[in-house]
């Protein structure tokens, strides 16, 4: 019972994202699935049939309009609909409605906020901010999306400005560095800048230290670690998020 796509029964278009390209006075537009459009542009979809919903080029998706084949060839200078489709894909506009473009920008507001509760601590009481604690204070500090930011990196930027509104600081993480005793003094010289609070070391037989650091500080300790010991050393987390004299909320 197989059939073709097609395009005029609109029930069968809920789930289409349209991409379109104007060029030379004309439009042209591709029909894709869902979610797929930037998966093929960030290379992580191989299979075109996983994102064209049909290989057809279309004037207009929604009325099921084809687009006419001497356009195809004065524009595009072929009539190749699978390789139109494929330019199309690359450098047409996908289409997002409103109401996408609104809930979108609400779940990455709701990300951003999750992620500064994850990396940060309430000063008062040791104790994690609940998520809407967060969000309030990002209305207030009249925080604006970045769209093309990721929500880790608008989260780091995010927190001195919150300290306005909340007694907030980032939650630190407890590591074991081991290294091998030759190298260990340099190794150490290197990363104690990154290492907020020394609580062990022991250099009995290697070199070993447990230190708590701020969560941006993991990458670069496990980098200079492993560059400076061949990977020979070790760097390990005994806790991701540790809080002083932790309560539990009865």
């Amino acid at each position: 019972d197989t059939y073709m796509f097609t395009p005029v029964n609109q029930v069968r278009l809920t789930n289409v994202a349209i991409v379109r390209l104007k060029k030379k006075g004309k439009r042209f537009e591709i029909a894709c699935y869902k979610n797929k459009v930037m998966s093929w542009r960030n290379k992580i979809e191989k299979d075109i049939d996983e994102v064209l919903q049909s290989h057809s080029v279309f004037s207009n998706v929604s009325k099921g309009t084809l687009a006419k084949g001497k356009d195809l060839q004065k524009v595009f200078g072929s009539t190749d609909q699978t390789a139109i489709c494929k330019l199309i894909l690359a450098t047409g506009q996908l289409q997002v409605s409103q109401k996408e473009r609104k809930f979108e920008a609400e779940s990455k507001l709701r990300d951003i906020a999750t992620t500064i509760a994850e990396m940060c601590i309430n000063t008062d009481n040791n104790l994690p901010f609940p998520v809407e604690v967060i969000q309030t204070a990002m209305k207030d500090v009249k925080f604006s999306l970045k769209p093309n930011r990721s929500a880790k990196q608008q989260a780091l930027d995010l927190i001195p400005e919150l300290k306005q509104e909340l007694p907030i600081a980032r939650a630190q993480m407890r590591v074991r560095v081991a290294i091998p005793e030759a190298k260990a003094k340099d190794i150490k010289k290197k990363i104690e800048p990154m290492v907020a609070t020394l609580e062990k070391e022991d250099w009995e037989f290697d070199y070993e230290m447990v230190a708590r650091i701020d969560p941006g500080a993991y990458r670069g300790i496990v980098d200079a670690v492993a560059a400076g010991t061949r990977g020979k050393g070790t760097v390990d987390i005994l806790d991701c998020k540790v809080q002083d004299n932790v309560k539990t909320l009865e």
